[in-house]
């Protein structure tokens, strides 16, 4: 896990935008969660986290093909120690395993 979370980045999410819709309340936790049209709001201590997500061509290997979604996190007033128990907690709720 990462120990520093920068106020804005965006990831590459290997997900179809139905399936980030159904975990993103379990993701933030106990925040509350506005959610809009490819947009959500999640205030947290000291400010907010903005969330827009766009998908992108499935990535393709082999037979195999990824939904992707490209998520841009925005934090807006949020405390280095916030950002990083929120991700924190985040990464690890959004984490797919296989066996």
């Amino acid at each position: 896990m990462l120990q520093h979370y920068p106020e804005a980045f965006e990831r590459d999410m290997a997900c179809t935008e139905a399936q980030w819709l159904q975990w993103l309340p379990g993701a933030v936790g106990q925040a509350p969660l506005c959610i809009q049209a490819r947009q959500a709001e999640v205030p947290l201590p000291g400010g907010r986290l903005l969330l827009r997500w766009r998908e992108a061509p499935a990535r393709v290997i082999g037979l195999v093909r990824l939904p992707r979604l490209i998520v841009r996190f925005q934090f807006e007033g949020v405390g280095q120690d916030t950002r990083v128990r929120f991700m924190r907690y985040f990464d690890l709720y959004m984490q797919r395993g296989g066996g």
